[in-house]
């Protein structure tokens, strides 16, 4: 009768995050960066973006880093694309790092 218990106890115990708004100043900061990958995207770049992931079973998520190298940004879809086939929806980026943006302190 109590086959599954421990998976439901597990679950339910299992934290999540919820999602943090960004203000008008990160998300224009996001936005010029974007513009910046943009411009360079045929190199290639190798960036890190912190992300968030939401959760499949329950309200909330994770924040994700993730590395790779920029594939193309899909307007359509609303996401990065990278090398190794990983999308990222643009909306839930909440960071983004390259060397790219070195050049623009």
């Amino acid at each position: 009768a109590l086959t599954g218990h421990g998976d439901a106890i597990r679950e339910t115990a299992r934290l999540t995050e919820q999602k943090m708004e960004l203000d008008e100043d990160a998300k224009a900061e996001l936005d010029r960066r974007q513009a910046v990958l943009l411009e360079h995207v045929k190199e290639q770049p190798e960036i890190t973006v912190t992300w968030f992931c939401p959760d499949e079973k329950k309200s909330g998520g994770a924040y994700v880093v993730t590395v790779g190298r920029l594939k193309r940004v899909d307007d359509t879809a609303g996401a990065l694309k990278l090398t190794d086939g990983m999308t990222i929806p643009l909306d839930e980026i909440v960071d983004l790092q390259c060397d790219l943006f070195q050049r623009l302190l």
